[in-house]
């Protein structure tokens, strides 16, 4: 059974945001977010370009909410602690991308930060489970990364359940995060499965109220979550 009690955490990703007015749209979904999801691209490691290292510095210090960075670049072993010690609070990168997923997460934790592996829809829940005891977050994409606005991959709701039932296992504090396709049709079926922290852009963003919308989605994902 699902953990009834189980905190959830709304996370809304700013890829769909207007950039040219990012403050105003960070406090736009404020009031009804845990983190702020900050997707960053390299257009190496995916096929898209979103912000420099220096951008999402400026972003994590002006940010109302604490960050959630999300990394999709090529060399997370280099750069991955640059995020940590700008002061994201918590910092993903992707295993596929890393040759030492260890030491990139004991860099991420020893300068004060929440440390996260991702894994694309292709990798199995396998091949991330080594490195379950030694993270804050798993996250499980549910789309490609690369680009928002895409369908959510429900083939992926099983590698959720793997995660779910390997996390409690271990008995510690790990959040199950999913990012892709995240909206009121979708957010109670990842919930069902196991996951506890939610990155939703578009659905979000393309909303007339963001913040109303990030309610609407807490509510459907607690309800789920107290279900079997």
């Amino acid at each position: 059974m699902i953990n009834s009690a189980r905190s959830i955490r709304m996370c809304p990703s700013i890829l769909n945001a207007d950039r040219s007015n990012l403050a105003s749209e960070i406090d736009r979904v404020a009031g009804a977010s845990d983190l702020l999801h900050l997707d960053v691209m390299d257009n190496i490691f995916v096929p898209n370009l979103t912000f420099s290292l220096h951008q999402s510095e400026e972003i994590i210090a002006s940010s109302s909410l604490p960050v959630d960075a999300h990394l999709m670049i090529a060399d997370p072993d280099r750069d991955a602690v640059l995020y940590a010690k700008a002061g994201a609070v918590s910092v993903t990168f992707h295993l596929e991308a890393s040759t030492s997923p260890s030491r990139t997460i004991e860099a991420i934790r020893s300068a004060g930060s929440r440390a996260s592996l991702a894994v694309k829809p292709g990798t199995p829940f396998e091949q991330v489970e080594p490195f379950l005891d030694q993270i804050d977050m798993l996250l499980i994409m549910t789309v490609e990364p690369g680009f928002g606005g895409q369908s959510f991959m429900a083939q992926m709701m099983p590698k959720v359940r793997q995660a779910r039932e390997a996390i409690d296992s271990l008995g510690r504090d790990i959040w199950l995060q999913v990012d892709g396709g995240i909206s009121m049709e979708t957010i109670a079926i990842a919930a069902k499965a196991g996951a506890d922290a939610f990155v939703a852009g578009s659905a979000v963003y393309k909303a007339q109220s963001p913040g109303e919308m990030l309610q609407t989605l807490r509510i459907l994902a607690t309800q789920a979550s107290a279900l079997e």
